[in-house]
């Protein structure tokens, strides 16, 4: 995506695409990882170094409210950011960390009649795990 192309899905969105807001945006809506907001940070540094951790939390918290991001809590309440908003599902990769992403449809969940009093307005399953023949360290 380019930075034009940034700039109108922020404004398109409500976001006002400062040179901050797109430092970060062209990072973290880009990428098939799932960067925590220091990882972040630490890539939109590299376009614009003088971008302050303040700025990168608030930014994010935007994007995520806006409905741009979604944010994962992954082992340990490590929080992690996603682009991908449609409906998905995780694995965790224990031994390297790595958030990867699961078709909705790959899962079939069953036994989800809505809890008494409760309006379910999302199902997400996050698997962890490691790849087979990985040993514990």
């Amino acid at each position: 995506m380019s930075e034009q192309d940034i700039a109108s899905l922020l404004r398109a969105h409500g976001v006002p695409p400062t040179a901050q807001r797109l430092a970060v945006a062209e990072y973290v809506l880009a990428t098939e990882d799932h960067p925590s907001a220091d990882e972040v940070l630490a890539r939109a540094k590299e376009r614009l170094p003088m971008l302050s951790r303040a700025t990168v939390y608030n930014t994010l918290h935007l994007l995520v409210d806006k409905g741009l991001l979604t944010e994962l809590t992954v082992a340990g309440g490590r929080i992690v950011y996603d682009c991908n908003i449609t409906p998905h599902h995780h694995f965790i990769d224990e031994q390297t960390g790595l958030v990867h992403d699961i078709p909705f449809e790959a899962l079939r969940v069953t036994k989800n009649e809505p809890l008494s009093g409760y309006d379910i307005r999302e199902i997400t399953v996050i698997m962890r795990g490691r790849k087979k023949g990985r040993g514990r360290h």
